[in-house]
């Protein structure tokens, strides 16, 4: 609980069982969090099996895709407060707090991996990456006349579930670029967002997204086309 709140942590995974049962345990912040919600999307691992043992509460989502996987974990999650984030190691349990501290005055409040002092050195943000997150968020900014944004493809962010209501059933993307159309639909909905830095470290495993110049560039092509896309409906 925080405050008089219950939180919901909630992973997308595919084959994470390297590291979703040391996630789990990380992200159950005692007298804090109330729930982690694993979706297993379709994993050939032991992914499901190490997330149950941790603690974590497991729920199947058959369609394949980083964006449904996301989507059924908010429409399943329990709390009144809804934080994403990755199983991979990336994202450092703790860091929740900081999401909740301004969860009393903002609707959204997502990280950005962009502040290059928490950007661990193993870490796959190089400058290419930070500086094309950067660049589209600030696209996003502009188009929408949104507050400061650095990071348009940080996972790690915190949604109060009535705030969620109210553009939830309009989210479409199924894919990777999902995180932007999240964010460009509750600014549509004129909902209060804020980023604070995180910190960011190297993935145990191999990134489906951004693990290739290839993945990297598609995954920008992608939301760009969706900033765009979206500010002529």
């Amino acid at each position: 609980m925080y405050g008089a709140k219950s939180v919901s942590v909630v992973f997308p995974a595919y084959n994470e069982a390297g590291n979703i049962r040391r996630a789990v345990e990380d992200f159950l912040l005692p007298g804090v969090v109330d729930e982690v919600v694993v979706v297993d999307n379709n994993s050939r691992d032991a992914t499901a099996a190490e997330a149950a043992a941790a603690g974590a509460r497991v729920i199947r989502e058959t369609r394949q895709g980083y964006g449904y996987a996301l989507q059924r974990g908010l429409a399943e999650a329990t709390g009144d407060l809804i934080v994403m984030a990755e199983p991979d190691g990336t994202f450092v349990g703790r860091d929740v707090l900081k999401l909740l501290a301004y969860s009393d005055d903002f609707d959204m409040v997502c990280g950005t991996r962009t502040t290059r002092e928490l950007i661990w050195q193993q870490a796959n943000m190089g400058w290419f990456l930070r500086v094309g997150n950067w660049t589209v968020a600030k696209l996003i900014q502009l188009l929408y006349d949104a507050p400061s944004l650095t990071d348009c493809g940080c996972t790690l962010r915190l949604t109060r579930r009535e705030a969620l209501a109210r553009f939830r059933d309009e989210l479409t993307v199924g894919g990777s670029h999902f995180l932007p159309e999240m964010v460009i639909f509750a600014l549509k909905r004129g909902l209060r967002i804020i980023e604070v830095p995180v910190n960011y470290r190297g993935r145990v495993g191999e990134s489906k997204i951004t693990g290739t110049l290839k993945g990297t560039l598609r995954t920008g092509t992608n939301m760009i086309v969706l900033a765009l896309k979206c500010r002529l409906m």
